[in-house]
């Protein structure tokens, strides 16, 4: 293998969580076993928020405010993304303003693709962003509606800075089929658990693993860190035992995050590398339909690429919630009535959305060359009525990461709003833009003015007649958002 691997990586878990005692609760009259799953609480999304987003914040965690020079390519490791046929890196992309020239790739079909696009994407040798972003739906009252959760992880690949090299990978390619996903549906189908484990976990993905220390020259006792999703309780640690490892096995972030689908084998390794010392060696196992084993060895360079926030952070940055129907309906399992005022038409203009793409997606604003002031929308004159000047001398200035505060706000219980109140004020940013946002993330600490805000990749309308997400920034409490 070269001396190529992981320069910088990031992840994201939304804010909002559950409880499982309250979705036990709501089912203990037909379901009074779950109650034995009851432990810790599970994150969900917002409204707003789904695996393009989601995704877009995990990068931006990775990256800390770089910009993407020198990014070849950009893959999309996901289950659940919202669209059948569009790419949705390319949405990805142009939130992050990474260079038009790279090329980008949607990935899925299986929980192994986070860690089988990883190893093509190691193996390929140019520098690319690899995110993994999925929010796994379980059925009301089944143990995946418990155990799920949602999140996306983030990592840098090149050949210089590396933080984690590949050193040793193995894969197997088999049709055990341990659950599907028919098309058009919206739950996975679950096969026997302990058929599952016996002659899934236990017998394919030892070969994978034995693979990838034989092509390292390593014995078991030379890894450091365990790292596999816990798919299914327990399975983690019993295929562990049975391929010798005597370690202690990588967190599973049940608690806080829940399963994550594709994406959590990359968010357990991004929470493994937030304390990794040099010279730790890490397996990363990936099981769907066979399975893979990638090895890592950390080097020194990991000091100096600690993420914005990391998992770590996300996690202890959640928001307890006690409404298991407010989770219900921001997935769309249930119908509620919101009256007329729901009923507005929410269809984008396709072709302005193109024209304008690089002010909307980047959030960038434009900087007068005559007498500085910033605006957004870039309008065709220099709002300033002393200058005038034409948006010819304007420069591109983003205000993504524009350190900003609250001007003015409102909560607005009587407009349309999937998670009422609608908040909604003027963001005053320290370089002078000012633009009236909604803000979101609030939670019990509520709002003030004055209160440091920051900026959130979110949906900003969805378009339910045609199933068209229109994505745009909001304002958040600093410290919630990535």
């Amino acid at each position: 293998m070269t001396d190529f691997g992981i320069k910088r990586f990031g992840g994201y878990v939304p804010r909002l969580r559950l409880d499982r005692a309250h979705i036990a609760a709501a089912h203990k009259w037909m379901a009074p076993g779950l109650k034995a799953q009851a432990k810790g609480s599970r994150a969900f999304m917002s409204w707003d928020e789904d695996p393009v987003t989601m995704a877009v914040e995990a990068a931006r965690d990775c990256l800390d405010g770089r910009n993407g020079e020198g990014i070849a390519a950009l893959h999309l490791a996901s289950t659940s993304l919202p669209f059948s046929d569009l790419q949705h890196s390319s949405l990805v992309a142009s939130a992050l303003r990474l260079p038009a020239g790279i090329a980008s790739l949607d990935i899925g079909f299986s929980q192994r693709a986070g860690t089988s696009g990883l190893l093509q994407a190691l193996k390929a040798g140019e520098e690319a962003l690899f995110i993994a972003s999925d929010a796994p739906l379980g059925k009301p009252a089944s143990t995946q509606e418990m155990a799920y959760g949602a999140g996306a992880a983030a990592l840098l690949l090149g050949s210089e800075q590396v933080v984690a090299r590949l050193v040793g990978s193995g894969s197997v390619t088999a049709p055990f089929v341990d659950h599907f996903r028919a098309a058009g549906e919206r739950y996975d189908y679950y096969w026997e658990e302990r058929w599952i484990r016996d002659e899934g976990y236990a017998k394919i993905a030892p070969v994978a693993i034995r693979a990838a220390l034989a092509q390292v020259g390593i014995e078991m006792d030379a890894i450091t860190h365990f790292v596999m999703p816990p798919i299914q309780r327990g399975a983690a640690d019993a295929l562990a035992k049975k391929v010798g490892f005597a370690g202690k096995v990588a967190p599973g972030l049940e608690d806080g995050v829940g399963y994550a689908g594709t994406a959590h084998s990359l968010l357990m390794l991004v929470n493994v590398l937030e304390n990794a010392l040099p010279g730790e060696r890490i397996l990363l196992v990936g099981f769907g339909q066979g399975a893979d084993a990638l090895v890592f060895e950390v080097t020194d360079a990991i000091a100096t690429a600690k993420p914005r926030r990391g998992v770590s952070g996300a996690i202890a940055a959640g928001e307890a919630t006690d409404s298991y129907l407010r989770m219900l309906s921001f997935a769309d399992g249930i119908e509620l009535e919101w009256g007329m005022r729901s009923e507005k038409n929410g269809k984008t203009a396709l072709t302005e959305q193109y024209r304008s793409s690089q002010q909307i997606a980047g959030l960038v604003a434009g900087k007068c060359g005559s007498c500085g002031t910033i605006q957004f929308p870039q309008l065709e004159y220099c709002v300033n009525p002393e200058c005038n000047a034409p948006k010819g001398k304007f420069e591109p200035c983003s205000l993504v990461d524009e350190p900003a505060r609250v001007l003015t706000y409102t909560s607005d219980w009587l407009s349309y709003h999937p998670a009422p109140p609608l908040y909604v004020g003027f963001v005053q940013f320290d370089n002078g833009a000012r633009i009236l946002m909604e803000m979101v993330d609030v939670g019990s600490e509520g709002l003030e003015i004055g209160l440091p805000v920051q900026m959130v990749y979110r949906i900003k309308e969805r378009d339910r007649a045609r199933g068209y997400n229109r994505y745009f920034w909001k304002a958040t409490p600093a410290g919630v958002g990535a």
